[in-house]
């Protein structure tokens, strides 16, 4: 059997600066967030940066890359009810056990969801769509992205947060940022926490219009990548 990076992972439920829980991969020395606060960071980044520049009368084709803890997906079900519809696409090829996600605590703040919906989240069936509201649909696919298949200009947002280029580098490739771009709407937004050189002249010459913004709490930047929208008018 082919061993891979992941194998054998050893995993350890922390809390990060602002009471929030993240995942330590004591294998690859890398932590699931930011430990200066694990939700500040996703709504930084993911939301704020990404979600909230989305048109609240839209029905929004969402894909994350990196299912992980669930929080992206959680605040984006928090907020969902601010949408004409989400649909979120996540792909995540090792997804947590339950002894690691039972101990996740993320304290939101509003009341719209909780640690049942934390759980929800987890527990949802695999490669086909879950409907949790009727504003609010999720797929988790245990896919790799090198593998998986978008269709064209089929997603509006993309939460890319795999690990960092360093554990990942395969995922952080130009051709990578060729086939987003792809399945990107014209007008769509790619998030990352990574704010390396080379990525953003890699999602450059992929054909985005980047923009570095600054990042949260403890990291200086972040990038911002739209797929142009074309005036066929012309």
């Amino acid at each position: 059997m082919r061993t891979t990076l992941f194998d054998d992972m050893k995993l350890r439920v922390f809390t990060t600066g602002d009471g929030s829980s993240s995942v330590y991969n004591e294998t690859l020395g890398e932590t699931y967030h930011s430990r200066y606060g694990a939700v500040q960071e996703s709504r930084h980044i993911f939301i704020e940066s990404g979600l909230k520049q989305m048109k609240s009368n839209k029905n929004i084709h969402l894909l994350e890359v990196g299912f992980g803890t669930g929080l992206n997906a959680l605040l984006t079900l928090a907020l969902s009810k601010e949408f004409a519809g989400i649909h979120y696409t996540a792909l995540e090829v090792f997804p947590l056990d339950a002894d690691v996600y039972t101990q996740l605590s993320f304290d939101l703040g509003r009341g719209e969801v909780d640690a049942e919906d934390l759980l929800r989240l987890h527990q949802s069936e695999w490669e086909i769509p879950v409907k949790f509201s009727d504003l609010f649909f999720l797929e988790k696919k245990k896919c790799a992205l090198e593998s998986y298949s978008g269709g064209n200009n089929e997603y509006d947002l993309v939460y890319f947060d795999a690990f960092a280029p360093d554990i990942q580098p395969r995922l952080w490739e130009r051709a990578i940022f060729c086939s987003l771009f792809q399945w990107m709407k014209q007008g769509g937004i790619l998030v990352t926490y990574c704010a390396k050189g080379q990525v953003r002249r890699d999602m450059q010459e992929a054909g985005f219009k980047v923009e570095r913004l600054s990042g949260p709490v403890g990291k200086r930047e972040m990038l911002r990548a739209v797929k142009p929208v074309i005036d066929n008018r012309k």
